[in-house]
């Protein structure tokens, strides 16, 4: 596997090593000690999979609060996501700063979302499929996000119209939230 560091300090694209022939493909999506030496060391606890039957679905931006805050680790097993994380922990030099990537099941690509990040995505496929672990469980009462088309993170969705839930409709810009993440500018 080939571990890439984004311009998100602490943020990361996994591309592993695909086995393919005319069977189909093998590859292995995550083997602990390795991800233990490159420093990534959440214990999963919680596995997701959503399907979103259209184009243009998109879900986002997500964030758990602390003490149930969440690393995500994410892949598309069917279809193709545009994927999109937003620095949020008061103090990172990227604070306010996004990274997105094209996750799909022809790429193989997964991306690794560390505490203090707003996580979303949207549908590129028909019938698209996503998983991602995660390393606390789910909180209704710590969940929030930011609104997605906020214009002061500048994030060029590929679509001017998508399918949103009512809650992700309504999230507030990020010049109006406070942030429950921090860190020492020092330290992102």
């Amino acid at each position: 596997m080939r571990f890439i560091e984004t311009p998100l300090k602490g943020a990361f694209v996994i591309e592993p090593v695909v086995h393919q022939d005319h069977r189909g493909f093998f590859t292995e999506t995550y083997k602990e000690p390795l991800f233990r030496e490159h420093g990534l060391t959440a214990v999963f606890i919680q596995d997701n999979h959503a399907r979103s039957e259209q184009p243009g679905v998109l879900r986002g931006l997500h964030y758990q609060e602390p003490p149930h805050a969440q690393t995500k680790f994410i892949r598309a097993l069917r279809g193709s996501i545009f994927d999109v994380i937003v620095d949020i922990r008061k103090g990172s030099q990227t604070y306010g700063q996004h990274f997105s990537i094209e996750l799909s099941d022809k790429n193989f690509k997964m991306l690794w979302v560390p505490v203090g990040f707003a996580h979303g995505y949207c549908t590129l496929e028909l019938g698209t499929e996503v998983a991602y672990k995660v390393d606390s469980l789910y909180a209704p009462k710590q969940e929030g996000g930011i609104i997605w088309n906020d214009p002061d993170l500048g994030i060029q969705w590929p679509v001017e119209q998508p399918v949103l839930s009512d809650k992700d409709g309504k999230m507030p810009q990020l010049k109006n939230f406070d942030s429950p993440f921090s860190c020492h500018s020092s330290e992102v």
